[in-house]
């Protein structure tokens, strides 16, 4: 076990570390002024949620990924139950059913499925050793493999992680070498697809509404006026963004400093514990306090990367990749809403945005990584 400890990435630890210090933080400041939140304590059970996320970490690290892998079908099999039990058996959050609540505790299948999706498309595509993905026999498999949760998500409705499966799958077939005619193709449909949407929804946008409306998914035309159509779009939507860019500018250089963001502290900006939890960061510390809260997430990105390469085992490179992959989106998604840039969705802030579950399937996800770092032994010689 010692020589196993030695072999962590303790660099990547310490930032963990900081993460759950800054998060922290930030999750008082964005409530301790909102009496709805009063008795909730969520600065607190955040660091509860980190204090389990980290005995997890160093159990999961010390187990070889390669036993997981071994289970990556039963827990992809696992989660699609999970998903459908919800229907029956789940909870509406924020006009979603898509949670089960377990006592105090809520649970979220679809931060579970993420993992399990990473682990199976690992396993499918180690197959093939290295060799180019065939269109038939492995691209069109992978991708029903991922189209599954990801309609079972979308009806839910949340959108925000469906579209993360979907970038989880273009990693990943990225680094299982996949043809250039494949992306290619690709590239052409989803082209095709998004043109056709834009012009579908901007001439047949009132029929879309009342349709959307009529199957309790009006807040997606919403959330889409937002950011196709902000001057038609719905007066609340647009002052949510509109308060949350005036928070963010506000925070110039240096910020308005710790507690004492007046867009944060007078409830302008939504759920800042959560999805705009980088408003907070904007607002009170500036682009200063931005920068540096960006550099510690690339930083940490750079250090699997680096842990990517390195692996002996492709299967080990494809799982970190995939968990990659699905930060590097959840990033940009997370921070270039509140920009303008993209749609407003649910997708939080990796180990920054208060959340039990993510928070916990994250630190999971870390553990596979650093497990990968750890056991670069021929399988044929584990223990």
């Amino acid at each position: 076990m010692l020589a196993k400890l030695k072999r962590i990435d303790w660099y990547i630890v310490l930032i963990l570390g900081v993460f759950m210090i800054v998060s922290s933080l930030l999750i008082y400041s964005a409530t301790v002024d909102v009496p709805k939140y009063a008795n909730f304590n969520f600065h607190i059970k955040n660091f509860i949620y980190y204090a389990l996320g980290f005995f997890l970490f160093l159990v999961i690290s010390l187990l070889d990924y390669r036993i997981l892998l071994k289970l990556s079908w039963y827990a992809y099999g696992l989660g699609i139950i999970l998903l459908l039990g919800l229907y029956k058996f789940g909870v509406v959050r924020e006009g979603a059913i898509g949670w089960y609540q377990l006592g105090g505790f809520d649970f979220q299948p679809a931060e579970f499925m993420k993992l399990a999706l990473i682990m199976v498309i690992a396993s499918f595509m180690s197959m093939r050793e290295g060799e180019p993905l065939r269109l038939g026999k492995d691209v069109i498999p992978i991708g029903l493999i991922v189209f599954v949760p990801f309609i079972l998500v979308f009806e839910q409705p949340d959108l925000g992680n469906a579209v993360i499966y979907i970038a989880i799958l273009l990693g990943m077939l990225w680094i299982g070498n996949v043809q250039f005619k494949h992306v290619a193709i690709g590239a052409i449909i989803v082209a095709v697809i998004v043109g056709s949407f834009y012009y579908l929804y901007q001439h047949y946008h009132d029929s879309i509404e009342a349709y959307l409306q009529a199957n309790n998914k009006g807040h997606w035309v919403k959330r889409i006026d937002t950011f196709l159509n902000p001057e038609q779009a719905d007066k609340d939507a647009r002052f949510h963004l509109e308060r949350a860019q005036i928070a963010i500018g506000s925070g110039s250089l240096l910020g308005d400093g710790y507690l004492k963001g007046d867009s944060i502290h007078n409830n302008f900006v939504p759920v800042a514990y959560s999805d705009a939890i980088f408003v907070v960061v904007a607002e009170e510390f500036g682009f200063v306090g931005s920068a540096v809260l960006l550099m510690l997430l690339f930083s940490f990105l750079y250090r699997m990367i680096l842990i990517a390469l390195k692996s002996s085992d492709r299967r080990g490179s494809f799982i970190v990749i995939g968990i990659v992959s699905m930060y590097v989106f959840q990033i940009f998604q997370n921070i270039g809403m509140w920009f303008g840039l993209l749609p407003v969705t649910g997708i939080t802030l990796p180990f920054i945005s208060y959340g039990g579950t993510s928070l916990l399937i994250n630190m999971v996800s870390i553990a596979i990584v650093m497990s990968v770092q750890i056991h670069q032994e021929p399988e044929e010689d584990l223990a």
